[in-house]
């Protein structure tokens, strides 16, 4: 289990997303307040952007978020106006390493996700590696559910030039319910296509884990986030109905749709 969060907006520092919010991902790393089945998030952490050629880009630390020396001359010099991070947790069978630390990128895409899926390596990997392309099995680095996921969806997008993003969150859905059979699988996710930022709720077998979004807290005017956790008490969070994708759109108010 993790805790993720993504912004959209205005360009901010990283330090205003990620470290000055009263309950920010920094603070969430050791104090996190809806966390289930663990207490920490000190096996690394990473956070994603893109660059000035519009090109996803990561840094990726496999220490705890406080242990990291390099962090405070980076949150305060970079300003972006699309953030994705997350805190990590390490669930067994997916060690500690830098491939394992979300976020997962290729050239367009930005990828987050906060869960597991139960008995992954021996249930569900071997039904991944059948449909996967060897171009898709080129691109992964790590051994995680998460950078699986992630493989799935982009060769889905790929794979068909009308795919839309909603489309293929509900394609990969199905993929893994098919496959876990009365296993519990734990699906938060956060995508961005450089443009939008695109989040589900969602769980089988098991309760969805926590997810909030919000276009009013006053640390980030005019901007929208979405997080496993409030960042504040103010700016009226809400929380993301289970089983439905968010879209955040710069140019219009939030949409809710059901998977």
């Amino acid at each position: 289990m993790c805790r993720l969060a993504a912004y959209l907006g205005s360009a901010i520092p990283l330090q205003q997303f990620l470290i000055d919010p009263p309950h920010s991902l920094y603070r969430q790393s050791w104090e996190p307040g809806e966390l289930k089945y663990t207490k920490l998030n000190a096996d690394g952490y990473g956070f994603g952007w893109y660059n000035r050629e519009r090109i996803a880009s990561t840094y990726t630390c496999t220490a705890p978020i406080w242990g990291d020396n390099n962090l405070p001359d980076l949150a305060a010099t970079l300003c972006e106006p699309l953030w994705i991070a997350e805190v990590r947790s390490a669930t067994p069978g997916n060690p500690v390493h830098t491939f394992n630390t979300a976020p997962f990128s290729d050239d367009k895409y930005l990828f987050a996700h906060n869960g597991f899926i139960h008995d992954f390596h021996a249930q569900v990997l071997p039904e991944i590696l059948q449909i996967l392309s060897p171009g898709s099995i080129a691109k992964i680095r790590g051994n995680t559910d998460s950078e699986y996921l992630f493989i799935i969806l982009r060769q889905l997008l790929l794979g068909d030039k009308t795919a839309d993003l909603p489309g293929a969150i509900r394609k990969l859905f199905r993929l893994i319910a098919n496959w876990i059979d009365d296993q519990s699988a734990l699906l938060n996710i956060v995508i961005s296509d450089g443009e939008r930022l695109y989040a589900a709720r969602h769980g089988l077998n098991h309760e969805s884990p926590s997810l909030y979004y919000t276009t009013d807290d006053e640390l980030f005017p005019g901007g929208q986030l979405v997080a496993s956790e409030r960042f504040s008490e103010n700016g009226f969070w809400q929380p993301v109905p289970e089983h439905h994708i968010l879209v955040l759109d710069p140019n219009n108010p939030p949409e809710l749709q059901a998977l």
